[in-house]
């Protein structure tokens, strides 16, 4: 926030500034413009330049018609509004409305519907907007940092809730709070928001390695919680239960690893034939509880198919990641 009220303090001013130099009036009008123009990304800020230039021409378009009919009375000013407010809004120029009733009530104020005042209004827009556009396109507030960031506190809490996992099936009267799933859930989602961030200030390209990171992790988190929630009925201590606990011991250390080693998948699949050759369920309770755990194991393979899917798709984007941690890791006069 602090970074886009200097770079809207600057974009006023050179608005101001430029009016000024041209002649228009008021030129101050120009700054107000810049101020509504500069948004958070770039491409934000491209879109939103365009809807409020789109939607002032045409504002002023109708409402000089409406003036030249009915003159400069108040009542015409409600009938602007009236009409223009919702043809704006179902063509989808909401965000031009304020823009477009700023041009349109300097053209009230004077009084007159000339090719001078139309172009000096239009000039305004060019001017103010212009800047706010300028100033989006120079300066974008770099976001990796914070994406490394999330991504660290999202592994730590996926690590996290894979131990307490296998510490529930090697005790299933543990008590677990829950909060490194509610903390994996909020580093994911803002992980997510700060990589749409970061492709909207790209402009153009493929997804990054952040957006297939963070979506990769969404869908993990709901194998998880299918996980936890077949794991709940893991009520009594099995010999299977401390197979497949060993598993989530193992997964727990490598979930930091960005190489998908497929030893895990391995064991997993070992497992599963040798629960098949054990003998059947002697009670209802063994085998309600050892129906919990192969389904468990189930959940978790296909947590784990979704990485191997994902790792194979982002291989190019790795080293993006590896440079990345590896120049936050440096002092700031040896990084590029």
């Amino acid at each position: 926030m602090g970074m886009r009220v200097i770079k809207t303090a600057i974009a006023a001013l050179a608005a101001i500034y430029t009016a000024l130099t041209i002649g228009l009036d008021p030129p101050v009008s120009a700054g107000l413009l810049a101020i509504l123009g500069v948004e958070a990304t770039r491409m934000k800020g491209l879109k939103s330049s365009f809807a409020r230039f789109v939607a002032s021409v045409l504002g002023l378009f109708l409402a000089s018609i409406i003036f030249i009919v009915l003159g400069f009375h108040l009542p015409a000013v409600s009938l602007f509004i009236l009409i223009v407010f919702p043809v704006l809004s179902r063509l989808g120029l909401k965000d031009g409305i304020v823009t477009s009733s700023v041009i349109v009530f300097h053209v009230f104020a004077k009084e007159e519907v000339t090719a001078g005042v139309i172009a000096n209004e239009i000039l305004l827009l060019v001017t103010g907007l212009g800047w706010a556009t300028v100033i989006n396109m120079i300066y974008m507030p770099r976001e990796e940092n914070k994406l490394v960031r999330c991504r660290t506190e999202l592994e730590e809490s996926l690590g996290g809730i894979l131990r307490e996992m296998a510490a529930t099936l090697r005790n299933p009267a543990r008590l677990w709070d829950g909060q490194e799933l509610l903390k994996a859930h909020a580093a994911c989602e803002e992980g997510a928001r700060l990589a749409e961030l970061s492709r909207e200030n790209r402009l153009w390209g493929a997804p990054s390695y952040w957006e297939t990171y963070f979506e990769m992790r969404r869908q993990q988190l709901e194998a998880i919680q299918q996980m936890l929630v077949q794991l709940a009925f893991v009520y009594e201590k099995m010999p299977q239960g401390e197979l497949v606990a060993k598993l989530f011991d193992h997964l727990a250390d490598d979930v930091k690893s960005d190489v998908y080693k497929g030893e895990v998948e391995e064991k997993l699949h070992r497992l599963k034939e040798r629960f098949k050759r054990m003998e059947l369920p002697r009670t209802r309770e063994e085998f309600e509880v050892r129906a919990a755990i192969l389904q468990l194991c189930h959940e978790l393979e296909r947590c784990l198919a979704i990485a191997r899917r994902w790792k194979k798709k982002s291989h190019s984007g790795e080293p993006h990641l590896h440079r990345i941690e590896r120049e936050n890791s440096l002092p700031p006069g040896e990084r590029n």
